[in-house]
């Protein structure tokens, strides 16, 4: 069964309430808001340091590694980061199972905080988004029970952070968006990416 809203469809297994409704009427208005910015970064021309100023969005601390690996590495003129997770900006863990301990909507919410992170890490070793030319690939692991199919809506939540920064052309590159059974931590999503420099 699927209810429709605001010329919006949802389907009712992840709205079953009033409550999970207007979160996902919310997070609508936030994809809309979102695609608006796009189309007046692609007419004001901005960098992507100022695209992402203009987002209003806060930066968590990047996340130091926790294991035997390097958070990034660059080769020739690509940067490749390593798997992230959802960092919060008290450095705190989003966690949850998609489909189990979270709906939809949070767990795409989720996945632009992993983009977040990301953008954290460039900032934070590279001083600015702006050595980025484009997105070149882009790998997202979803945390979800085994009955959980929509792991692009997912994260589409990075993908679209992804665009509004860079822009349609450079922000979207390739991607995979797969399901996994568990994550480190159990947070909900992980992304790895490779981007292109200047």
């Amino acid at each position: 069964m699927q209810l429709k809203q605001n010329n919006s469809i949802f389907d009712s297994r992840l709205c079953p309430d009033s409550g999970s409704l207007e979160k996902a009427n919310q997070t609508t208005l936030i994809d809309s808001a979102q695609h608006i910015l796009i189309i007046y970064i692609i007419i004001m021309n901005l960098s992507a340091q100022e695209a992402f100023l203009k987002l209003e969005l806060v930066l968590p601390p990047a996340p130091k590694p926790l294991g035997i690996y390097k958070p990034f590495l660059v080769d020739g003129k690509y940067l490749y980061l390593s798997g992230h997770g959802p960092v919060q900006p008290d450095q705190s863990l989003i966690i949850g199972r998609v489909g189990v301990d979270l709906d939809a909507e949070a767990g795409k919410l989720a996945a632009r905080q992993v983009g977040l992170t990301m953008l954290s890490t460039i900032v934070t070793n590279f001083g600015s988004l702006d050595v980025v030319k484009r997105v070149i690939k882009v790998l997202g692991m979803v945390n979800c029970a085994p009955d959980f199919e929509r792991h692009p809506y997912i994260i589409n939540g990075c993908s679209e952070l992804f665009a509004s920064v860079w822009g349609q052309e450079n922000g979207i590159g390739v991607r995979s968006a797969v399901g996994m059974g568990s994550l480190p931590d159990n947070i909900p999503v992980e992304v790895e990416a490779v981007f292109e420099l200047f």
